[in-house]
């Protein structure tokens, strides 16, 4: 088993940036404002051959009693039962405080190892930026800069030295390949609640308050025998209203968050309605061409009115998504969770399809006899055969003659034969047309349609891509 490391302290100390420095990743956002880092969040480190788990969490303020602070403190205490050691992060240039008094006292009743980070220690004689910390009573405090990295290494062999080494065949488990599903939606409709509800326990902070979650939160979990990762990310706002840095980083997590799953629930409130943001989300998943599912939560909550306005606005609104599953779900009670699942197995499956070239071709030979693209002067584009380039969302590239003359509505045609011949569900489809090469024009008609397609955004080469 890979070694726990839970990173607390109070607010402001560097956790996320010692996160960030152990697992050599930028995912904990960064910014010199108390209390951006709120859930617990996950990320995996190597020391030379010896690899861990560290744990960032939000910054432990031990006189909150009712407030968001009180929720981060147990998130915060929830890692510390989780880990193998902990790293108590403190603040070199600032000094003891009143607050790293109160947690070194509640660190001290539990059993697991302990170790001190006195922290922001560049440019300090390695002595006295640790001096005062000798007072807590917890073990001999390590100098460290955080930012620059001077120190980190000495600390992390000495908490990772009472450690066994790591069985290489042991690490087998990271090479499964599971789905990753990014939750996303606005901010206030419910996502943190969904996770909470999937994983069976409170492992990000679901509260009243808009804007909750900050970082992108990575979930693994396990279900009916299969394993997910799940995200939670935070809400997007309209580009007007994300006007805090720490918005704006949370913003940029939520779409990379979408960008490296392999399926996206977009989570809406029953009550409020499809709202203008709600579609710039759905569109902003459809163009990054990830598999989507529905998830309409609050529904306990919606009157009758509410849930007709509700369906006839799926329709109109987000009716780009006609491919995806929607389901009705009361995150809070759990219901309507087990159905939401299986769509999103369905949505990966469909995502990661395998197409054989001589399926897609007879496909595509059917569908040209069922209806022929239209003709467009005396000729009519000639589809011939079909292969698999992608998948994630699938890709489907089709080669022939004068393809530059098959008309959107013809793909559109394509698309959905296609989807229902492989039974695409939940995933967008691509397809790409590639022409070849008249063997007989004239070297001065490939000149003018090489101008002609450079001119338009057509693409130079063989041929030219549609969708």
């Amino acid at each position: 088993m890979k070694p726990i490391i839970a990173i607390v302290g109070r607010p402001n100390v560097g956790k996320s940036t010692l996160f960030n420095r152990l697992t050599r990743t930028r995912d904990a956002i960064v910014v010199d404002v108390p209390g951006v880092t709120r859930d617990r969040h996950y990320g995996e480190g190597r020391l030379g051959g010896r690899p861990f788990i560290a744990i960032d969490t939000g910054g432990l303020a031990p006189d909150a009693a009712e407030s968001i602070y009180a929720e981060m403190a147990r998130q915060a205490e929830q890692a510390i039962v989780e880990a193998d050691a902990v790293i108590l992060v403190t603040d070199a240039r600032a000094g003891l405080t009143p607050a790293d008094r109160a947690i070194a006292e509640r660190l001290r009743r539990i059993r697991t190892r302990l170790w001190i980070a006195a922290n922001k220690a560049e440019g300090l004689a390695p002595g006295i930026a640790a001096a005062e910390f000798h007072e807590l009573g917890l073990g001999t405090p390590a100098p460290i800069s955080a930012t620059h990295g001077e120190g980190v290494g000495e600390l992390l062999e000495a908490v990772l030295a009472e450690f066994p080494e790591e069985d290489e065949a042991a690490d087998a488990e990271a090479a499964d390949r599971h789905p990753r599903v990014a939750i996303v939606g606005r901010p206030n409709v419910g996502k943190s609640t969904l996770v909470n509800a999937l994983v069976g326990e409170e492992r990000v902070i679901a509260h009243g308050e808009p804007g909750t979650t900050r970082d992108a939160i990575e979930v693994p979990f396990e279900r009916h025998g299969k394993r997910y990762t799940l995200v939670d990310t935070a809400g997007l706002r309209r580009r007007g209203k994300s006007g805090e840095d720490v918005e704006r980083f949370s913003i940029v997590k939520t779409l990379q968050a979408i960008e490296s799953s392999n399926v996206a629930v977009l989570v809406l409130d029953a009550a409020e309605g499809i709202l203008e943001q709600d579609a710039h989300v759905a569109g902003y998943i459809l163009e990054r061409g990830r598999s989507v599912v529905i998830a309409v939560n609050k529904w306990d909550a919606a009157d009758k009115e509410s849930r007709e306005r509700l369906k006839s606005e799926l329709r109109w609104k987000i009716g780009f998504l006609n491919f995806a599953e929607t389901h009705f779900i009361s995150a809070r009670q759990g219901k309507g969770i087990g159905a939401l699942m299986k769509s999103v197995d369905t949505a990966y499956a469909a995502a990661m399809a395998k197409l054989p070239t001589p399926r897609l071709t007879r496909a595509l030979i059917a569908a040209v006899e069922r209806q022929s693209p239209a003709r467009k002067g005396y000729s009519r584009p000639k589809l011939r055969y079909a292969h698999q380039g992608g998948s994630n969302p699938p890709r489907i590239v089709i080669h022939g003659n004068s393809l530059q003359d098959v008309t959107d509505a013809y793909l559109r045609y394509l698309e959905n034969w296609f989807r229902e011949a492989f039974q695409l569900q939940g995933t967008p489809l691509k397809i790409e047309l590639r022409t070849g090469k008249n063997p007989y024009a004239s070297p001065k008609a490939k000149g003018k349609a090489k101008g002609k397609g450079k001119g338009k955004g057509k693409g130079k080469g063989k041929g030219k891509a549609r969708r």
